[in-house]
């Protein structure tokens, strides 16, 4: 273990006083009155406050990381010391902090992008000095308003900075971000003597190294300024086993079968958001309580599912990697994967989710011939090539005024998130800068480092490499884990599937993979109802809040495909690819809706069609409704109004989505919905909030149900 730093503590730190005041604040966050602090979360405690250093700290996930900031928070505001700011990742953590901060009696609040409508407020009680903790997604770090008018003045007051998952900065890291790197500006803005601790359970010797060498980042500080603390990654409740099975009918089929004798609740992670709704949907087909969650779940749907997951009310949360960082469940049952990720390192991170709080939790991976595919599709969304990079470069330099990202796209061959991922990089190094209204050439020379981008990409390959051998490596499986993060303590741990401890499971019932090959086989993909309100929505002049009341909301409805889809999600990319014409369904699409009414509307006892309008493609909305009312051999009822027709962003969260549609359309006064069971037909839905308000609408309206169809889901 590190030697704590030489430098003399303040007169009034007493080493054996500030411990026994440690601790008790350390009872009050745990509600444990025995409780006593590890000796290496007292030796970063000591750091920060007796010494006012750099510390990093990589343990395991249940260590008791956020205890040594909470306790660091308490003992430095005792001292007169600014509010700790917490740069958080996921907003899963910083609720899970916020409630953990209150158990301490310190203050916390956040701000995110999910409650802009109480920034004021909150930067208020900062500047009053009502706030001990002020925790802070990384993507505001970088929004225009924040990063100048109140990332300064809040450097400078800060008493203690915390990195959370600090392995997102360094581009080594399995879960590199480039918002992340936006701390390396705030690091050197702080003024001397500010503690600052970074935390992590997933770091490797590379990516220690790394972000420890960007802690010390300001005025002459060196890598031997930094103290980093490294314990043991065993993780003495896990039981971890591999079945491979031949196709995704059978790993489907045993999801079915044993998911139910699997201990308590739990998490069953899959590699795509749409894999996380289709596989939920088969196991409650199933009888088992499952709920999707992902990045693209709505905030306050990923609220609740959270809640239900903790309070045992579901079986299990089929979810991608969205689900990670910072979520606490200790008594988690069990981790199934779907699939590999595509390195040891996010394993062992999405594994250590289960088992916190008991003494035995299964881990299960289910491995599929696909995963490749999905890791080299991943990968081809890394740094662009030079060309491209130099091209939105040149693009944002001959307008000479701020691009936004939708105006830059029509200019650069890049698809959106790779485009913005690729500009906050820009942004770090200095070449363009996040303005009011889009992104800003600044002029500098910027080289590009296609040397360490290749680097990286390797260290990919060679990830995805050890992945496979994790699959099938016939020795100890946590081992394995534990020397790919580099742990010196790694041994045999005695209780998986390659020690003899564990007994997976591996037998799977042929009538239960007959019935998930028809489940694949079948046309049409669910459209699940929203069943919450967005957080803050009424605060942009929408008065609705909470759940959704049943009688309000909409039927599951169908898509012919998602966009993201193989197969019929080609015919949809193409119909609504950017500089399409609005014209007639084409006629493929038109019998792969007709398939999917046959297949899932007959009984449903419909009574008629509603069309939704549109401002982009009434042609084919119309077209649409109407062939539909003809194959169906139902009235078209009536067809919703359009009250504003201009341009709508579907980037924007949902609260902000929600207010845009929720005064666009209205139902016609005289339409006949009253007791009927209503077919609603759009031509696509992405956000699945224009759905809900047209389903409201008529719900209102009278109607006994509503089903939406559409053609395609996702943008």
């Amino acid at each position: 273990m590190p030697t704590p730093s030489s430098a003399p503590a303040a007169p009034d730190l007493d080493p054996a006083a500030l411990r026994a005041e440690a601790e008790e604040v350390l009872r009050r966050l745990v509600g444990d009155p025995a409780a006593r602090l590890r000796e290496d979360q007292w030796t970063a405690i000591e750091a920060l406050v007796a010494h006012r250093r750099r510390a990093l700290v990589v343990q395991r996930t249940g260590w008791g990381k956020s205890a040594v900031y909470f306790v660091a928070t308490a003992l430095l505001r005792a001292r007169g010391a600014g509010p700790t700011v917490i740069v958080s990742p996921l907003l899963a953590l910083m609720r899970n902090q916020i409630a953990a901060a209150e158990r301490a009696g310190v203050r916390a609040v956040t701000v995110n992008s999910t409650n802009a409508e109480e920034w004021g407020q909150v930067f208020d009680e900062v500047r009053a000095g009502a706030v001990d903790v002020l925790l802070v997604s990384p993507e505001r770090l970088n929004n225009p308003g924040f990063r100048d008018e109140v990332l300064p003045p809040l450097a400078a007051t800060t008493g203690l900075l915390v990195v959370d998952e600090a392995h997102c900065v360094s581009d080594w890291g399995h879960d590199f971000r480039p918002d992340y790197r936006r701390i390396r500006t705030l690091l050197a803005d702080l003024p001397d003597g500010i503690p600052v601790l970074a935390t992590t359970a997933t770091a490797n010797a590379r990516v220690t190294a790394d972000v420890a060498e960007q802690l010390s980042v300001t005025g002459t500080r060196t890598l031997e300024d930094v103290l980093v603390l490294r314990g043991s990654l065993d993780r003495s409740s896990l039981r971890l086993g591999v079945v491979r099975l031949p196709s995704h009918a059978h790993r489907l089929a045993w999801l079915v079968q044993h998911l139910p004798g699997l201990p308590g609740s739990g998490i069953v992670y899959v590699l795509t958001v749409s894999a996380a709704a289709d596989v939920a949907a088969h196991l409650r087909a199933h009888g088992i309580e499952a709920v999707p969650y992902t990045g693209q779940t709505d905030p306050g749907e990923r609220l609740q599912a959270e809640d239900d997951l903790v309070n045992d009310r579901i079986k299990v949360l089929v979810a991608t990697s969205a689900l990670g960082m910072g979520f606490d469940k200790p008594d988690l049952g069990f981790v199934v994967h779907l699939g590999a990720p595509s390195s040891p390192i996010a394993y062992y991170q999405q594994v250590g989710r289960a088992g916190r709080g008991i003494d035995d939790a299964q881990v299960v991976l289910l491995p599929g011939a696909e995963d490749r595919d999905i890791w080299r599709y991943f990968a081809s969304l890394g740094f662009p090539e030079e060309q491209d990079v130099r091209r939105a470069l040149d693009a944002l330099a001959e307008a000479g005024e701020p691009l936004s990202t939708p105006a830059l796209e029509a200019r650069v061959a890049l698809r959106r998130n790779r485009l913005e991922t690729m500009l906050k990089v820009l942004d770090v190094d200095g070449a363009v800068r996040r303005m009011r209204g889009g992104w800003l050439s600044t002029g500098r020379e910027w080289a590009y480092d296609g040397e360490r981008y290749a680097r990286v990409a390797q260290a990919r390959e060679v990830e995805q490499q050890a992945m496979l051998d994790y699959v099938a490596t016939t020795g100890c499986r946590l081992e394995f884990l534990r020397r790919a993060l580099d742990d010196p303590e790694a041994a045999p741990c005695g209780r998986c599937d390659g020690c003899g401890g564990f007994e997976v499971p591996r037998e799977v019932d042929e009538s239960a993979v007959s019935a998930a090959g028809a489940d694949l086989d079948r046309p049409g993909v669910p459209l699940e109802p929203k069943k919450v309100w967005p957080a803050g929505v009424k605060a942009l002049g929408v008065p609705v809040s909470g759940r959704i009341a049943p009688a309000e909301q909409p039927g599951t409805g169908r898509a012919v495909a998602r966009t993201t889809d193989l197969g019929w999600g080609n015919a949809v990319r193409e119909l609504f690819a950017p500089g399409a014409t609005d014209g007639e369904t084409p006629v493929p699409l038109r019998h792969a809706a007709a398939a999917v009414l046959d297949d899932w509307a007959r009984e449903l006892g419909l009574d008629g069609v509603v069309a939704m309008c549109s401002a982009s493609r009434p042609r084919l909305v119309a077209h649409l409704a109407e062939g539909l009312a003809r194959y169906t051999d139902l009235p078209l009822l009536a067809t919703f109004r359009l009250l504003e027709d201009g341009p709508t962003r579907s980037d924007v969260n949902s609260a902000h989505r929600l207010a845009q549609v929720a005064r666009r359309f209205e139902l016609p006064e005289d339409a006949p919905v009253a007791g009927r069971r209503v077919l609603l037909v759009d031509d696509r839905t992405r956000s699945g909030w224009t759905l809900a308000v047209a389903a409201r609408q008529l719900r209102r309206a009278g109607a006994d149900a509503v089903h939406p169809f559409v053609l395609g889901d996702g943008d």
